[in-house]
């Protein structure tokens, strides 16, 4: 999209990346999306604690595999509303010296993208691609023009397939992805299950709304998609409960009981 072209942003239909960052605590959605947020809260309050730890969950991956892994570019895929502690922060907090090439094709995030998605250090990159996950290839072929594809890249999937047209189509834009990046390269990916009915009711109230459908998927087939992969322990389980060796909770305010949330992180061989 160029930049001088003001994208339509619709006020009258709620959108997923603004009710997330309204259950974040952010400022930046509408009427709408307070309205579709509050009412997905009566029927699932778990989805709160869901949103809050989605993004402790980024925190202590990202601080990981900058830490510990040594990985300097990152790939982060359905980026969403910029809050805080987005994954440059965070990155360059630890090495100045990131990479990191968010994407997504909302009007309302790559305009928030120009403005908030900048640089924390001189040395790092931080920048955007205009593209639907659904076309893997050509986020492979826009990213290397910012990013070292003979150099390990974590690639990250933050609570955003559920968008995926089908479970072969999530399968298939991961694995396009992760085709793509050279051994030592990492996938960090959470998203909801089904294990929770008020969640799968939430989901499915929300496309009646108008807004793009998000599918939960079982849990079984969100770990199928880290198959060939080297899971860093603990492995996929709640992000809840995901701790890397190294990597503290911020404030120590974590919840720490299962919710109907999975993810991990996992290393190409």
């Amino acid at each position: 999209m160029p930049e001088d072209v003001i994208p339509l942003i619709r006020t009258d239909i709620p959108h997923s990346a603004r009710i997330w960052n309204y259950w974040m605590g952010g400022k930046d959605n509408f009427e709408i999306d307070r309205v579709a947020g509050d009412a997905g809260t009566e029927v699932d309050p778990d989805i709160v604690t869901m949103a809050v730890q989605s993004r402790r969950f980024l925190v202590r991956a990202v601080t990981h595999l900058a830490a510990e892994a040594g990985i300097r570019q990152f790939l982060d895929i359905g980026t969403g509303l910029p809050t805080m502690q987005n994954t440059h922060e965070v990155a360059q907090s630890v090495a100045l010296d990131s990479k990191i090439v968010y994407v997504d094709n909302d009007p309302m995030v790559l305009t928030h993208a120009r403005a908030l998605l900048t640089n924390t250090t001189p040395e790092g990159v931080t920048t955007y691609i205009d593209c639907d996950y659904h076309q893997p290839e050509q986020i492979v072929a826009d990213a290397r023009n910012v990013l070292n594809f003979h150099e390990p890249i974590g690639v990250m999937f933050m609570g955003v397939l559920g968008h995926a047209h089908t479970y072969d189509d999530m399968r298939r834009i991961v694995s396009t992805v992760m085709d793509a990046v050279p051994s030592g390269s990492y996938l960090t990916l959470w998203d909801g299950t089904t294990d929770s009915q008020a969640y799968v009711t939430l989901c499915e109230n929300y496309a009646k709304s108008g807004g793009t459908p998000y599918v939960p998927r079982p849990k079984e087939q969100i770990h199928a998609v880290f198959e060939g992969l080297e899971l860093v322990p603990p492995g996929f389980v709640p992000i809840t409960q995901w701790w890397a060796e190294g990597t503290d909770d911020e404030a120590g305010e974590s919840e720490t009981r299962p919710i109907s949330a999975y993810g991990a992180v996992g290393r190409k061989p």
